[in-house]
């Protein structure tokens, strides 16, 4: 027919195809280049993880080493605190400011010596890696500056203000170290409630998986013959294959009744309830039930006006009285927690449920039910502690021992609160000292600055990793031997206040 397109629209059609091919092409260009970026950052992510077993496996002798040394120096510090409660304290005290005070001091030496350097002068051969490049930043020293000046007043103004809140708080830990020492086998006491309680979340998760997987098998009937009824069973309807010979007979011999899926029973949930409302009580009678032990023990070496006369076995005499008097009282103060607990729980499957219709009066009333209820649980956790000294103090029921303990601390409200933070606050900053101690000397000893060892120590990539590994680990270690302390206090201390 002799047409043809106009030129102008043949270019519109392949400058319109190579744009198309361009954007392709850039989209393409895009995407390898978003795979390759997360392709180097897993290789990056992997090599930085062989580093770091690498150096634990270099350096694991050295902080298995440090870790026993954090025990021996807990060891001892626990023990110079029956002897030298007061001046271990306020070594502490100052330890910890003569510490901040270095802090400030090397954070604005660093910061001015970044500050005053030009931007070439900086030598960068040593950043090997993003945490170097960091702390080669002067704001990064501004900030650890800042943080630490403001501690350094926090804890200088605690101790002018509260030097004798202090003062009582030391003795205090003084006679709970004084316990603690007398009777040693505390330290170890605690094991026995954290193996028991270790023991009943594993029960609570074996039941929850065997309730996770129960199920039943659904019979479903396939009738042979068309419209054929046999026990008011159609096609399709579900069936009993004991009983099913009957249709077989009546209905052909291809009617069959077989599995055809599983399906959980009704009752499982209410057994989940069971069982999570049973570890609840569980966990909280074993710990009222150690507490309960424990405020015995110290009670007996508190009123022995001889200490040379506490008996030898005066923990097993504890756990005596206290199965064979108080195991009600634990049980029925473990019980009250255990439903106020179990009733967040359910405020909480609520408030899941209800996500997906936004009512905000309902969201409001959710939210202060759910801050009510844990309140009262902090509250009545707290009651439940003192109650149980009361109680095996003076022997009474939990419902009179609760309404004492309340009353005697209600009496002495201030001086509780008070001293109870300033008690937690000396023994956390024993703890830190410890650490610090611990994470310094290590330091120091795999950068090499100590040169007794230093041809001992191996060269690592990151000397941070064994040190974060030994810090933490002397925090935990210290947390277990300071428990003792910290325990000892809390039992002593209402028992201080009855004999005021």
């Amino acid at each position: 027919y002799r047409r043809c397109l106009p030129k102008s629209l043949q270019d519109v059609e392949d400058e319109f195809k190579e744009a198309l091919n361009s954007a392709m092409l850039e989209n393409a260009l895009n995407d390898v280049g978003s795979g390759a970026a997360v392709i180097n950052s897993l290789s990056a992510a992997k090599e930085l993880g062989q580093k770091i077993v690498q150096d634990l496996d270099d350096s694991w002798p050295f902080v298995v080493g440090g870790l026993g040394l954090a025990m021996v120096l807990c060891f001892l510090y626990i023990v110079l605190m029956r002897w030298f409660a007061g001046l271990m304290v306020w070594l502490s005290l100052f330890g910890v400011i003569a510490l901040l005070i270095y802090c400030c001091y090397a954070s604005y030496v660093k910061y001015d010596e970044l500050k005053t350097a030009e931007a070439d002068s900086i030598n960068t051969d040593f950043i090997k890696d993003e945490v170097n490049e960091i702390l080669a930043m002067k704001d990064t020293w501004l900030v650890f500056l800042i943080i630490s000046a403001v501690l350094l007043a926090i804890v200088i103004l605690l101790v002018i203000f509260l030097r004798n809140r202090i003062r009582i708080a030391i003795a205090l830990i003084k006679e709970a170290s004084k316990a603690v020492a007398s009777i040693t086998s505390t330290l170890v006491f605690p094991l026995f409630p954290w193996l028991l309680q270790i023991l009943l979340i594993g029960w609570f998760v074996v039941v929850l998986l065997y309730l996770a997987g129960s199920s039943l098998p659904v019979y479903i009937a396939k009738i042979g013959k068309e419209n054929c009824v046999c026990n008011n069973i159609k096609d399709g309807d579900r069936c009993d294959a004991n009983n099913f010979a009957v249709c077989t007979d009546l209905c052909g011999d291809n009617s069959t009744c077989q599995i055809s899926y599983y399906e959980k029973p009704k009752y499982t949930d209410y057994l989940h309830a069971y069982n999570i409302f049973g570890i609840f009580w569980g966990l909280f009678f074993i710990s009222g039930l150690g507490d309960m032990i424990l405020a015995g023990t110290f009670a007996t070496w508190y009123w022995t006006f001889k200490k040379k006369d506490v008996p030898f076995f005066t923990l097993t005499r504890s756990i005596g009285r206290t199965f064979r008097y108080n195991l009600g009282t634990v049980a029925f103060g473990s019980l009250i927690l255990a439903i106020c607990r179990m009733i967040r729980v359910i405020l909480e499957y609520i408030s899941h449920k209800l996500k997906k219709y936004d009512n905000a009066f309902v969201k409001a009333i959710l939210c202060c039910l759910k801050c009510f209820f844990w309140c009262l649980e902090k509250f009545i956790k707290f009651i439940n502690k003192n109650a149980y000294i009361m109680c095996a103090v003076h022997g009474k029921n939990f419902c009179r021992s609760a309404k004492d303990a309340f009353n005697l601390l209600m009496r002495n409200v201030i001086r509780v609160f008070v001293l109870d933070k300033v008690t937690d606050f000396l023994l956390f900053l024993g703890k830190l000292l410890i650490t610090a101690a611990m994470c310094a000397l290590s330091f120091f000893a795999f950068t090499k600055e100590i040169d007794y060892y230093s041809d001992e120590i191996p060269t690592l990539n990151y000397t941070i990793i064994p040190v974060l590994f030994i810090g933490f680990g002397t925090y935990f270690i210290a947390s277990i031997f300071f428990w003792s302390l910290f325990h000892g206090r809390r039992y002593t201390f209402p028992v201080f206040l009855g004999g005021l």
